[in-house]
């Protein structure tokens, strides 16, 4: 792991430390949206007519600072559903994201049939338990941060709780996290190295990726026109963030992204 995926794992070990007390598991399963019925994320994403995009939520980001700082995941997601996203991704961690748990229960209630990914740094059950409780459908696990044991693990714990798995990898290493828990696939155009970020990692990484998994090409995607080259080589979904959150109305940056690929 790089320094700064250090910084965050370190972060996130005394999160779980804080949440994972006497009570809490109750807590979250008491809530009334962990007894919801769960959107099929892959299957939304598969149908959307060969632009599967997972439009994402985030305020801000470790590199950038701050995109959209006021934004409202309620209003934001429900505008993307409307605007044809066949998924959101909603950042819930706070201190590098800007993020909350918060923002996951608003997109749910706000836009009740789409899938929802909480995109967050996922090391520990009582992460996906939290995930269901506030409403998500799928989560994302990134194999830089966990070793195959533990992803294998985490992700069996999430299909047994009705939850879907998107696997973040970074290089063709990384694939050896794969397992039978595993929907989707994605691949981070972020170097974690040195945060650069070049969509081509995607096209170098597309021959080798297993043919059952939805393929997911993550950050970078700019211009429709990298959107339709990566989906030449067999990417089935994108998601897209910087992209549409730095705009003034994130939705309307999605519509005319759709319009230009199709």
């Amino acid at each position: 792991m790089n320094s700064i995926l250090e910084e965050i794992v370190r972060q996130k070990r005394a999160e779980v430390l804080r949440i994972n007390e006497p009570g809490a598991l109750e807590h979250l399963r008491s809530k009334p949206e962990y007894s919801l019925s769960r959107l099929d994320m892959r299957s939304s994403l598969s149908s959307s007519k060969g632009v599967g995009i997972i439009a994402e939520f985030k305020r801000k980001s470790p590199s950038l600072g701050y995109i959209n700082k006021d934004a409202n995941s309620g209003e934001v997601v429900a505008s993307y559903f409307s605007e044809g996203a066949g998924a959101a991704s909603v950042l819930t961690d706070g201190p590098n994201f800007g993020g909350s748990l918060d923002d996951l229960s608003s997109a749910r209630k706000s836009a009740p049939r789409l899938p929802l990914l909480r995109k967050e740094f996922i090391l520990d059950f009582i992460q996906i338990e939290q995930a269901k409780a506030y409403g998500a459908d799928a989560i994302l696990l990134i194999a830089a941060m966990l070793d195959k044991s533990l992803c294998a693990e985490l992700s069996e714990y999430a299909h047994s709780i009705g939850l879907q798995v998107l696997l973040e990898i970074h290089s063709a290493e990384e694939m050896s996290h794969i397992n039978k828990h595993i929907d989707m696939l994605g691949v981070n155009n972020r170097n974690l190295n040195t945060f650069i970020t070049s969509y081509k990692t995607s096209l170098d990484m597309a021959k080798d990726l297993p043919d059952e998994f939805l393929k997911v090409s993550e950050s970078g995607i700019k211009t429709p026109q990298i959107a339709a080259e990566l989906a030449a080589a067999g990417y089935g979904a994108f998601l897209i963030g910087e992209a549409f959150m730095a705009q003034e109305e994130p939705a309307k940056a999605l519509k005319s992204f759709i319009s230009q690929i199709r």
